[in-house]
This record gives C-alpha cells, structure tokens and sequence, in this order.
C-alpha cells in the first residue's frame, strides 16, 4: 500500500514524446523540479531537526564558508543560494541572533553589509554537513554510478536555464 506521502510514478505513454508538452501523459519539468526539491528539503528538515538548523540556514551556512573569508553581501548571498531578498533577511536576521553570522557595514557601499559566518556558525555547519553529504549520496543511488555526474551536470545546464529564463522574463508591474 502506498502512503499518501507518496507519488506513483506518472503512466508514460508510448507515444508521450510526440504529446504537447504540458500533457499529462509526459514527465514535465515543473512537477518533477518541486517534487525533487521538496522531497529532498523535507528528508534533509527531517534528519537535522535536532540540530536546530534548517535546511536554508544549512545553504546560508555553507555559502559563505565556501566563499570569500571577507564575506558576502545579502545580495550577493541571495543570488549563490537562488532565493528571495526578502527570506534571506529574515534568514540572517535569526542567524545573526543566534551568534552564527555577523552583518558588519560594507568598507564600500554603505547601503550594503558584509556578512561573515561566525565560528558558533562554522560549528552549526560541520554538524549538518555529514548529514547532507549522507542524504546526497542516498539519493542520488537512485541513478545508475555511471550516469550520475552527467546528470548533475544536465541538472546544472538546467538550473542555469531556468535562472537565465528568470533573469530575461520582465518585471510584473504593479
């Protein structure tokens, strides 16, 4: 029996190529795009619960230890972790009140701030950091050994897509 968190896999027709493609017969990249990510958010939610971080602040984490040591704007931030301004401040606003990162004025732009992970932040990090590297090659045993890096390669090629499609779309207008 299937448990309702579950998705069955959409029947494929044979002939499903030659469908339009928003039919319901073909793999559409939309549905499959949000089920893998909230499939993946929720597992990861899940297993580092007791730690107290979550899955973005994990991301928000990670970035700006793998960046520059002299830290990352919130713009800049926002664009590496493909979110939102308005729920990366929220994001750093707890972080910085749990003592994991610091927001110093930028030496530059003085309408900018220079955020630095912290060491309590680098320390968040590294208990996490196991758990996502588990949960990664977890999932990904789902692929064939020797089909996986081509397809995070094209999973790339499609990230890149989809940001350039965002980036090239117009404004609403208000």
């Amino acid at each position: 029996m299937r448990r309702p968190t579950e998705h069955p896999a959409p029947a494929i027709a044979p002939d499903a190529p030659n469908a339009p493609i928003d039919s319901p017969v073909r793999r559409r990249l939309p549905p499959l795009l949000r089920r893998s990510w909230y499939g993946l958010n929720q597992a990861f939610r899940r297993r580092i619960a007791h730690t107290g971080v979550t899955p973005d602040q994990f991301t928000a984490l990670r970035t700006l230890l793998e960046a520059d040591p002299s830290g990352l704007t919130q713009r800049e931030l926002t664009v590496l972790m493909s979110s939102d301004p308005n729920t990366v401040a929220s994001l750093l606003e707890r972080m910085e009140q749990a003592g994991w990162i610091t927001r110093q004025p930028h030496e530059t732009d003085r309408r900018a701030y220079r955020i630095r992970i912290l060491p309590v932040g680098v320390r968040q990090f590294e208990t996490c950091r196991d758990i996502a590297v588990e949960l990664q090659a977890e999932v990904l045993t789902a692929l064939d050994p020797a089909v996986r890096e081509l397809f995070l390669t094209q999973l790339d090629l499609v990230a890149a897509a989809c940001r350039k499609a965002a980036d090239d779309s117009p404004r609403a207008q208000r």
